[in-house]
């Protein structure tokens, strides 16, 4: 798959700018704060629907704009398609795939995949279980269309049931619906984990092989880890919902007296070792850099298994602080898909890579 052109207009710093890509690598140079980031965060949005960086669309508009407008044109899954989506301040989005009006986020992303990686995602290593769970969440929502409707459920039940448990001692009357929030989050919780546990199953070995070749012999192992009750988390769904129901039974009054909900998908984390040592605790800055990108070529090829061709790999401002030899690890790995590459200085990446360069400068692609 790939993108031939994007246009932008009203998006971040991009008043009205253009361009026509490469269908291997693109080099988008250019100084701090001109826009460059803001180029991969479009790209992005039209293929998942969401951005990487904003909660909301408002966020996505430029100062003083009313409205803005991101278009591209590309082949995906053997025709050529063209997406289209209007931001508006106060008002819904409206999204098209080839003229046609979609009513869901879920039915306009999908026609492109991404694989992002940004420096905020060292986080995977030395972050929160939050980190971690957004990259199972990012990759999953691409690859199976179902998990999106399945974490969207999710978070209605797990808000739904934190304003209970929040609110009950003053609002005696939510205290009967508890019960009722309990089986939806379990039921909701039960799917999300059995899908990312398939995941993580399948990426680990990946991962492993992967970083054994960019370290030089270092083993990385990745492991899915969920509540406690749960003995298999890839067991059918079917089957999880009664443990997830039974920790939630051992967790009431812990939940009832913090006013916190402390039982489900939510709670999720991955475990990642590093020559068996946590690497979380005992990784270097270097290990920890070469572990998160190990992590992000081996999703590279999660989505290239399953819809048979690459998706777009987005590098943002990741080649500055590795080593020559480990740059040269990533754009030897990185051939066979359309790439889009950030950095402040080109020459030396462009020929290195052979791909076409791209200067943008205060918003304008030139």
């Amino acid at each position: 798959m790939y993108l031939d052109r994007v246009e932008l207009r009203g998006f971040r710093n991009y008043a009205d700018s253009a361009a026509d890509f490469s269908r291997e690598i693109n080099v988008i140079s250019g100084l701090n704060a001109q826009g460059k980031t803001n180029l991969l965060e479009a790209i992005y949005v039209l293929c998942t629907g969401k951005s990487f960086r904003a909660r909301s669309d408002k966020e996505l508009l430029g100062f003083h704009e009313e409205e803005a407008r991101l278009f591209a044109e590309g082949f995906s899954d053997g025709r050529e398609h063209r997406l289209e989506l209007l931001l508006h301040r106060g008002r819904r989005r409206e999204m098209l795939v080839n003229g046609v009006k979609q009513k869901t986020a879920q039915s306009f992303s999908g026609f492109f995949s991404a694989v992002l990686f940004c420096p905020e995602d060292l986080e995977l290593i030395r972050g929160g279980a939050a980190e971690r769970r957004r990259l199972m969440d990012n990759c999953i929502c691409q690859l199976r269309p179902r998990y999106a409707a399945a974490l969207n459920e999710f978070n209605k039940a797990y808000e739904g049931k934190t304003r209970i448990l929040r609110d009950y001692e003053e609002k005696p009357s939510l205290l009967p619906l508890l019960d009722e929030y309990d089986v939806r989050l379990a039921r909701m919780s039960a799917e999300l984990i059995h899908m990312r546990a398939l995941f993580i199953k399948a990426l680990a070995p990946e991962c492993r092989r992967i970083h054994g070749e960019f370290s030089g012999g270092e083993e990385l192992s990745v492991r899915y880890a969920t509540v406690k009750t749960v003995d298999d988390p890839t067991r059918p769904v079917s089957e999880l919902l009664p443990m997830i129901l039974e920790h939630q039974r051992r967790h009431r009054e812990a939940e009832l007296a913090s006013g916190l909900c402390l039982t489900g998908a939510h709670k999720d984390d991955l475990e990642i070792e590093i020559n068996g040592a946590p690497a979380r605790a005992f990784a270097s800055q270097g290990q920890a850099r070469t572990a998160a990108l190990s992590i992000k070529l081996a999703e590279l090829e999660m989505h290239r298994k399953a819809r048979d061709e690459y998706p777009l790999l987005l590098l943002d401002d990741v080649l500055s602080e590795l080593d020559e030899t480990r740059q040269d690890f990533i754009l030897n790995r990185i051939g066979g898909g359309q790439v889009f590459i950030t950095c402040c200085e080109d020459e030396k990446i462009a020929a290195r890579t052979g791909g076409r360069v791209l200067t943008v400068e205060n918003g304008a692609i030139v």
